[in-house]
């Protein structure tokens, strides 16, 4: 991945294997019927299909992506499909369900597994 930007975070997340398959407007997953798909969706800055469209600006990196998103599922799926430590993911889990909102969740998850972390992984893994 070079310098993290959201064209290469987006093709590291088509290399990931896709999460199972829900319902369309499950709870976490807008219009979509996996994370991934969540995911792609998100970061495409044309499509439609999320809460509200993205927007591409500059300066917005893939870091400052995973540092906004607001739905736990999202960063949960993204840090285990890219194959972070079981342990760390099972303490970013924990950690989220001691929080009361969707914001504090996403926060505590980062807290467990910042942007430094996984980016080393995507690297790793490009």
């Amino acid at each position: 991945m070079s310098t993290s930007s959201v064209e290469s975070l987006i093709k590291y997340i088509n290399k990931l294997p896709s999460d199972d398959n829900v319902q369309v407007g499950t709870q976490g997953y807008n219009l979509y019927s996996s994370q991934k798909d969540h995911w792609l969706g998100w970061l495409d800055s044309k499509s439609t299909s999320g809460t509200y469209q993205r927007k591409d600006s500059p300066g917005r990196d893939a870091k400052y992506v995973y540092n906004h998103i607001m739905e736990p599922k999202m960063l949960l799926w993204l840090i285990s499909a890219s194959g972070v430590n079981t342990q760390l993911i099972k303490n970013a889990q924990d950690e989220a369900l001691k929080s009361k909102s969707m914001a504090s969740n996403c926060a505590a998850i980062r807290k467990v597994v910042p942007w430094h972390t996984l980016e080393l992984i995507l690297k790793s893994n490009a």
